[in-house]
């Protein structure tokens, strides 16, 4: 069974939520490191997960057309906010 880390995107759908799963890959001729990322629907039976939120998500049986994944563990709460106040100088 397959698990991936990514950043939750959207939770607009009831129970689920879209996360994205970041790799880092290199270029077979070039030898340069690129970012790729994927997106995957993954169940989220409590609704919990928040946009920004770190998730652990695992392979499961088909739940729908596009949903074969769900949320294992949820890991930290507002990845992308704590991202953004680094990023910006406090005064």
């Amino acid at each position: 069974m397959r698990k991936l880390k990514g950043v939750v995107t959207s939770n607009k759908m009831q129970k689920t939520a879209v996360v994205r799963v970041d790799a880092l890959k290199k270029h077979p001729k070039y030898e340069k490191y690129y970012r790729m990322s994927r997106t995957f629907k993954a169940h989220d039976e409590k609704n919990e997960c928040q946009i920004g939120d770190l998730v652990w998500i695992q392979e499961t049986k088909p739940l729908s057309k596009e949903k074969r994944w769900a949320v294992a563990v949820l890991i930290k709460r507002n990845v992308a906010e704590v991202i953004e106040a680094e990023e910006t100088p406090a005064e």
